[in-house]
């Protein structure tokens, strides 16, 4: 298991995104030499765990519990024979490109140990929006997106330090319940009762979808 590549992206002005400011970083590229890797802050105020990343719209991206973007080289290469196209590492606006991981596979709260130093915890499913889906430039992306349900994963910072392309990537923690990345996506997306399912993963869980669990279990008695 290591990690291809770290993408960086810097804020440009595009037409596609629904930032009112009109900016994105979602065109993330691969880049040479370390990167330092800690927790950015509270969402809202906090952008992304990697120096040098951009986040341009706070309220819905960045922060402690999205502090890095994880995307699984296999998964792009399924997308690639889908597509017809080509798919650098860094397309999906993933800040890590993985080999040998089952990224959406994973469970919430698994940690990642890359490199000497940097320790990752799973979070959650990245949710696809109107912004990646004008970066990548295909009709009807967010339903795809959403219908594979291999979003890749969002992960908080354990233990900062500095990361490079070629780093093993090793898991050191795996919690005992079933809930994966993928049952995550599928309960915040296209199957909400099975939100409930989700509270197994306990204060891993991204606090948002933590809520959200929560109360649909309250409404609906689960």
């Amino acid at each position: 298991m290591e990690l291809l590549s770290v993408n960086l992206g810097r804020a440009r002005a595009v037409t596609y995104t629904d930032n009112p400011a009109g900016v994105t970083g979602i065109d993330k590229r691969p880049v040479d030499g370390p990167v330092r890797v800690s927790a950015p802050g509270p969402k809202g105020v906090g952008g992304s765990g990697l120096a040098g990343d951009a986040v341009c719209k706070l309220q819905h991206h960045g922060g402690d519990d999205q502090a890095v973007y994880a995307m699984a080289r296999e998964d792009l290469d399924e997308w690639e024979r889908e597509l017809g196209r080509t798919l650098a590492h860094g397309a999906f606006g993933e800040n890590l490109t993985t080999r040998g991981l089952d990224v959406s596979g994973a469970l919430i709260g698994e940690r990642w140990r890359i490199g000497p130093e940097v320790v990752l915890e799973i979070t959650s499913g990245r949710i696809p929006c109107r912004t990646f889906q004008g970066h990548l430039d295909e009709k009807g992306w967010v339903k795809r997106f959403t219908r594979r349900g291999a979003p890749g994963a969002y992960l908080r910072v354990i233990e900062p330090g500095e990361i490079r392309a070629g780093d093993a990537v090793e898991i050191v923690h795996r919690p005992g319940h079933d809930v994966t990345v993928a049952l995550a996506f599928r309960a915040s997306t296209t199957e909400r009762a099975l939100l409930p399912r989700l509270l197994a993963a306990g204060a891993a869980l991204h606090p948002e979808l933590l809520a959200a669990a929560r109360e649909y279990r309250g409404v609906s008695g689960a």
